[in-house]
Order: structure tokens, then sequence, then C-alpha cells
């Protein structure tokens, strides 16, 4: 354990996590060449001006002559001019290349998250993954373009500008090599508590979004509660945590540039005392002296420059490492390496075969012991039980959002753990109770059953789920938008979409978690009607929380902790008189009263 924490030390105070951006650069490979070029022709005309200055002030002011001063100029002049048109040619080349590479890296990274199981969305808020999305690849777009840019530039320019000073004057250059090491260890040690520090102040952030996020996503229910201070005071202490953590990065950037430019330029004032004299003596020109200064100038603003950079870089790779964490992520439930083919005549049998399973989150307490049924092709079952029997378990196992502990889940024969996740959910149409309607067009969110579907076919939909009457009605028809999570529709009318896009979906297996909960009295048989049409030859599966809806089903399970107690009709369980009987009389007493005192 000493030693794993340890490597993890070792792996926090490492610029190596911004190894695996590497392969993007790859990429394109034109773009970093051409961003090279001109960042090294950039930094060498750099370097060639010291030397114009030297030969100016020892030829051109001690000869007089205003013609070999004014050839000097205007040599000044074309070569800044090349160090503008190169400066400006690796400012484009670079920061294309930064924000191309962040696109990928987005890309790459939402297609990942994508794919991962259900269970790690259990564990992780979405606002944090959101926040790693954008803040963290902002802060590599970043070390990408600008900042790895100038550390490059520096770089050449600081290594240059040491070997020229060493060609100029060797003695001078002892005394800048020489503090060369007292200045880059401390540096390094500084840029180590400064990725540290911004790794927190990173995760901190993450923290502060995901709880915006979650509350602006529930924002009527906030103020229905009238819990606006609530939430705005725990919002505002999260911020202030990332905050001070940020603050405490900012403030070790700040004592590592006091003491980088501190030290760097005590040495160009060193070194200028000591050339003066040489000067003075006769041993130096004042030209040699002013050429040695400019590039003892450039080293120290080269190292100064880095020190900056270095702080930048080490918060590029805390962000580097939390998308890496999150890159690194493998789903739980994946496709074998061989997968089994599904049965292309498969008609949509199911069948559980003493089926165990827990939640990773609560790995002790099983949600299913031992369950077994079978679900012939075209067969309606409802499933009904008290509230954390296991009904909805049954549909993510059979989704497989998440493999079994022990048994076989199968669809047309074939045990899903020996599936194509994906082959397998080809085959299912969900209507779940907490309907997912998109920020989109009444269209595509019926359309996101089967995006190829023309546009007849997603109007057949609608009119199969009774739901084009209510379209017709929208200002746009099928092409309004409804709003995030279709806040503009009433409960009734985002049911029916539901019901629409899994009728467009046109599968085998059909799984209905109280698909008519939110309709009224009307709308709900009506719809019944139209799900009866769809339940026609296809495997039916019904999470009833109300009995009314399952009474024409083949076959009702009756779930108590995560076992079926009871299999049978309605009419054979009400006569049994066991669980069943006494959820069907609670409820159709309930209602009968709740009916003679309305008309009363």
């Amino acid at each position: 354990m000493a030693e794993t924490t340890s490597d993890e030390e070792r792996r926090r105070r490492s610029l190596k996590p911004l190894r695996k951006v590497f392969p993007y650069l790859l990429r394109y490979k034109g773009m970093v060449a051409g961003a090279l070029v001109f960042l090294t022709v950039a930094a060498g005309t750099t370097l060639t001006l010291p030397l114009a200055v030297r030969r100016m002030v020892d030829h051109g002011f001690s000869t007089s002559d205003s013609t070999f001063i004014a050839n000097y100029f205007s040599m000044l002049i074309v070569i800044v001019a090349v160090l503008a048109l190169a400066s400006a040619c690796r400012y484009y080349f670079v920061i294309s290349l930064g924000e191309r590479i962040v696109a990928d890296v987005r890309r790459d990274v939402f297609e990942h998250v994508t794919q991962l199981s259900p269970g790690f969305f259990d564990k992780v808020q979405s606002g944090e993954i959101v926040s790693r999305l954008t803040a963290d690849t902002t802060q590599i777009k970043s070390a990408v373009g600008a900042t790895a840019s100038l550390a490059l530039r520096n770089t050449i320019l600081g290594i240059g500008a040491v070997g020229m000073m060493v060609i100029t004057s060797p003695k001078l250059s002892l005394l800048v090599i020489g503090a060369i090491p007292i200045i880059i260890v401390p540096l390094i040690a500084f840029g180590r508590s400064v990725r540290r520090r911004s790794r927190l102040a990173q995760d901190m952030l993450a923290d502060a979004s995901a709880y915006a996020s979650e509350q602006i996503g529930s924002v009527r229910t906030l103020q229905a509660f009238t819990n606006e201070r609530l939430v705005s005071s725990k919002f505002a202490r999260a911020v202030e945590a990332a905050f001070n953590a940020a603050q405490a990065s900012i403030f070790a950037r700040s004592f590592l540039t006091f003491f980088a430019i501190f030290m760097i330029f005590s040495s160009v004032v060193a070194v200028l005392w000591f050339g003066s004299r040489d000067v003075l003596t006769g041993a130096m020109t004042p030209g040699t002296l002013g050429q040695f200064l400019l590039y003892a100038v450039f080293a120290a603003g080269a190292l100064g420059a880095l020190s900056e950079v270095w702080g930048e870089l080490s918060q590029a790779a805390g962000a580097a490492e939390r998308l890496t964490e999150l890159l690194a992520e493998q789903p739980a439930v994946a496709a074998p390496a061989v997968p089994v083919p599904m049965p292309a005549d498969g008609a949509g049998s199911v069948a559980f075969r003493d089926v165990v399973f827990a939640y990773p989150t609560n790995p002790d307490r099983s949600a299913l012991h031992g369950l077994s049924f079978d679900a012939r092709p075209g067969e309606t079952i409802a499933i009904v039980g008290p509230s954390g029997s296991g009904k909805s378990t049954i549909f993510s196992l059979l989704l497989r959002f998440y493999d079994p502990q022990a048994g076989e889940v199968l669809i047309d024969g074939v045990d899903l753990l020996k599936a194509d996740p994906r082959e397998a959910r080809a085959r299912i149409a969900l209507v779940p109770q907490d309907l997912t309607i998109f920020a989109a067009t009444v269209r595509d969110n019926i359309a996101f059953g089967r995006p190829e579907a023309t546009d007849e076919e997603i109007r057949a939909a609608a009119r199969d789920a009774l739901a084009d009457e209510f379209i017709e009605e929208l200002e746009l028809g099928y092409d309004t938008p409804v709003g995030e999570r279709g806040v503009t529709l009433s409960g009734g009318q985002r049911q029916r979409i539901a019901i629409a896009r899994a009728i467009l979906r046109d599968a085998p297996i059909l799984l209905l978690d109280e698909a008519t909960s939110a309709l009224d009295a009307q709308s709900e048989r009506l719809v019944q009607v139209a799900l009866e049409r769809l339940m026609e030859g296809r495997t039916t599966i019904v999470i009833a929380h109300r009995l009314a809806t399952v009474l024409k089903a083949d076959r009702i399970l009756v779930l108590d902790a995560g076992r079926i107690v009871e299999e049978g009709t309605h009419r054979s369980l009400v006569a049994h008189d066991g669980i069943y009987a006494r959820l069907a009389k609670l409820q159709f007493e309930t209602g009968a009263d709740a009916f003679r005192k309305a008309a009363e």
C-alpha cells in the first residue's frame, strides 16, 4: 500500500499525464512541423539582434560612419520583419493546433463516456463529467497552444543565448551557468507544489459545477420548496472552497515567479558588474559587453518565462490527469472478444435462470435472489410488487446495464453475457417511468427511437401513440422545440412522445414501466388501445404500480424482496388471497371510495 501511495505521489508531481496528448499531436504532423519551423525561425532571428548591436557599437559609432549605421538600421528592419512574420505564422499554427486537438479530446472523451456502464454514473455526478469536458480540456488547449509554444520558444532562445554567451565571453558565461542550477532546482520543486494545488483547485471547481448542474436541472422543485437561499449558500460555499484552492495555487505560482525573476536578474546584474570592470581594463570592447548583456537578458527572460510556463504546464498536467482517469475507466459491461450473434429470426423470447444480483453501490444487499421465469414470444407478462421488490432491476438486467453475479439472462436463447450488448438492446423498445425528453424538436425526440426513420414513419408512430393531435396544435408542429426535459409539454404529452419513440423502434421485445401513469383517464384509455395494438406479436413485460393496467396480461408475476412469490392471472391471484389480492383490494377499494366521495 505504501509503495502504491508513493507511486501515485510521484505520478502527481510530474508532467507525465501530458504524454497522453502526444498521439493527438501526431495526427497533425504538418501543423506541428509548421509551428516548429516558424518557432525556430523566430527564436533564431531574435538571437541575431545582439550581433548587430555589437557591430554597430564597436564599428559604427567609432568611425562616425552614417552610411554604415543606416545600413545596419535597414538590416535591423528586415530582421524585425522576418521576426514579425515568423511570430505571426507560429501563432497561427500553434493556436490552430490547440483548438484542433482540444476538439478531438472532447469528442473522444464524450464518446468514451457514452459507452461506460450505468454503474459508473451511479457513483459520479454528471456535472463533474461536464466540468472535465469543458474546464479541463480548456487547460489542455492552453498547454498545447500558447503555453507549449512559449515553452519551446524560450527553451530554444535560452539554449541559444547561453551558447552565444559562451562564444562571446567564456569567463562571464561561467558566472551565469553556475547560477542556473541554483535557479532551476527550486523552480522544479515549486512547480510540483503548483501542480498539486492546481489539481485540488480543479477538483473543487468540478464539485461546484456538479452541484450547480443538479440544482439548475431541478429549478422548479427548488423554487416550489422556496429553497433558493439554501442552495445559493451551498453553492457559494462550494465556489469559495474552489476559490481558496485556486488562491493557494496562485500564491505558489506567484512565489515561483518572484524567486525566478529575482535570482535570474540578480545574476545579470552580477555579470554586468564584472563585465564593466573588463571594459575599463580594455579586456573587452563595449560592443562585446553589450552583446553579452543582451544574450544574458535573453537567457534570463527565457528562464523567467519558463518558470511561469512550468506553472501553466503543471495546471494542464492536472487537467490531463483528470481526463486520463476518465478515459481509463472501462465499461463494467462490455461485449466479449467473440460475441455470440443474436439469431436473425429471433421472436423475442426472454428467460431468467436462477439470477442473483446486487447493485455495485450496495453489494451486500441482493436485489434479486434466484429469480427464474420465462416469457414466450408474443406473451404479455406483468410484474407487480411493493417498492424495492426488484421490478426495475429486471429491466436493467434485460437491457444489460448490469451483469448478474449468478445465473443467466437470455434473449432468444442467447446468454447476454456472451452477446454484444448493442445487438441485444437493438431488440428492445423501452418506455420508462422516468421519462427522458431531450431539448430538441418533437420530431427529433420521436426519431430517437430509430434515427434513420422517414418523416412519414415518425408521423405514423405519433398517430399510433395518439400524440399527433396535440403535436399538430403546437406552433411549429413536429418542428416545435420542447425545451430542456420537455418542460413545455404536459406530463401526458411527454408520455405519449415516449410511447411514439418506442413504437418507432419496432423491436420484438417491449418494456413498459407504468407506461400510462402520467395520463388522464381519457388519454390513458386511448393510449392503452394503442399499446395493445403495439403489443400484438411482441413479447411485452409491464412493470405496473396500478393494477388496473395489468388486468389483460397473460401472466402476472408478483415480486417480493427479489423473489417471485406468486404467479398467475388476475383472477387466479385474487382467488389465491395472497400479496396480489391484498394489493388489488387496497387499490380497487381506495379507488371506489374516492369515486364515491367525489360523487357525493
